[in-house]
């Protein structure tokens, strides 16, 4: 860690200690984790085939359910999600928080089970929910709730004769992410979405026909600070924290979602929980 890395994190924790010890602890704790933001986005791309001009695709990530994020906070979600009317419905990673210690239900399942997009629901592993023996479990509950799983591999969403790309890679952290195995025989006069769960791996993609990343991980830092930003962000989410990116001379669009729920500490301040709708737009 450099002398400036340094000391923003420390000035930035007094920050918090100080902040988070006063009036802020419970609007950081109680209000603002409960208040989501709906991030929405056009995709404008002259590789967007006209059948697929104002195609609704949503995301969400990093649900991490168990750590003070509540079943019935997710089946509210869920409605939320439906309202918007998404083609298609992508989810990033991280469902529980500690798959190992989760009460697995089929409550989960129905919630799960009742999102609903007329092109179909994608998932992608994230790195808890590879952690604690999750692998399976996690499989088996996404394949029960109608959700295909993209590891290493990739789909082709068709539209009358036209078409375009959805990839997704295994957890890099915890997985074995093979971009050249999930993008093979992809034509790549494709328009070409990846997920992948820690948005740093986005220096990887840009040396492949990506038009753009959909990624989570990072909770957005989940505490930022004016002038500071973010506290402390996981590993592969350290350059690429929260937002829109454009990499590569514009070649590659990154996004970064904020998640939904927290994990280390139950806090959110001046970083809301959000889902993304991206519509995509033919130029």
């Amino acid at each position: 860690m450099n002398r400036r890395s340094f000391l923003k994190k420390a000035l930035g924790s007094l920050l918090a200690l100080v902040g988070l010890s006063g009036g802020t602890y419970y609007y950081a704790r109680e209000i603002e984790p409960a208040m989501l933001h709906i991030n929405k986005n056009n995709l404008p791309s002259k590789k967007i085939p006209s059948a697929f001009n104002n195609f609704k695709i949503v995301q969400f990530s990093d649900t991490h359910i168990g750590f003070h994020y509540s079943l019935e906070q997710f089946k509210t979600l869920v409605e939320k999600i439906n309202n918007l009317k998404p083609d298609i419905i992508v989810f990033t990673g991280d469902l529980v928080d500690e798959p190992h210690t989760y009460r697995w239900n089929d409550e989960l399942i129905s919630a799960l089970h009742t999102l609903d997009a007329k092109h179909g629901k994608y998932w992608i592993y994230g790195n808890h929910d590879h952690g604690g023996y999750g692998t399976d479990i996690l499989q088996d509950v996404m394949e029960q709730a109608n959700f295909k799983l993209l590891k290493n591999s990739h789909t082709i969403i068709e539209k009358s004769t036209d078409r375009f790309v959805l990839a997704g890679i295994d957890d890099v952290m915890l997985g074995r992410p093979d971009l050249k195995k999930t993008l093979d025989q992809v034509n790549p006069d494709l328009f070409t979405i990846l997920l992948a769960h820690e948005p740093d791996y986005a220096d990887t993609v840009l040396q492949y026909p990506v038009d753009v990343q959909l990624s989570g991980h990072s909770h957005g830092g989940q505490v930022r600070f004016p002038f500071i930003g973010d506290l402390y962000t996981p590993s592969y989410a350290e350059k690429y924290v929260q937002g829109k990116y454009m990499l590569g001379d514009k070649k590659l669009t990154l996004f970064v979602n904020s998640g939904i729920g927290t994990t280390r500490l139950p806090y959110r301040f001046l970083c809301k929980p959000e889902i993304h709708l991206y519509t995509l737009k033919t130029e």
